[in-house]
């Protein structure tokens, strides 16, 4: 099984070798349908006007891919619990190379480039992948601020336990 039978739901596989054919740009719009899917993968209420748009450059040994990812998301406010608009935009800029050149390559290395199997990069996954990254992991409606709730040393959850002590005193 290669890495695009498990493509999510909105993938773009492209040829390196046609990309070096082009004048090097790409731009992934995402469906509707992609865009409900990815909102459901990712546990917010929608997704809209999905857009990835990259330049390529180089060769099978280095080739690099930069552009940015942008969407209006709603999300749910973690304060109100209401849901709110905002937009996402992420910058991208990878490095791939051909597989055989992460042979003998120490996993935890930081820097290894990312793999291009069979030829071919997924640029619908990128697209997803740097959007989830854009998503805010504590989303607060714009305006909306936590104010954390402070008892009163006499209301707490002990102020019966000191009234049973002063009460003995």
């Amino acid at each position: 099984m290669t890495r695009y039978e498990e493509a999510g739901p909105l993938s773009r596989i492209v040829s390196v070798d046609r990309l070096k054919r082009s004048d090097g740009r790409l731009i992934v719009t995402a469906s509707p349908e992609e865009c409900a899917a990815l909102a459901a993968d990712f546990g917010i209420p929608s997704i809209q006007d999905l857009v990835g748009t990259f330049e390529t450059s180089g060769q099978l040994s280095a080739f690099r891919v930069r552009g940015t990812v942008a969407a209006l998301v709603t999300q749910v406010c973690t304060v109100t619990l209401e849901p709110f608009e905002g937009p996402v935009s992420e910058s991208v800029d990878l490095l791939f190379t051909g597989t055989d050149r992460l042979e003998g390559t120490d996993a935890e290395d930081a820097d290894i480039p990312d793999p291009i199997v069979g030829g071919k990069i997924d640029f619908g996954t990128i697209t997803a992948e740097f959007l989830a990254l854009g998503l805010d992991p504590y989303p607060r409606k714009p305006g909306v601020a936590f104010e954390p709730h402070i008892e009163d040393a006499d209301e707490g959850p002990l102020a019966a336990l000191r009234g049973l002590k002063s009460a003995k005193d």
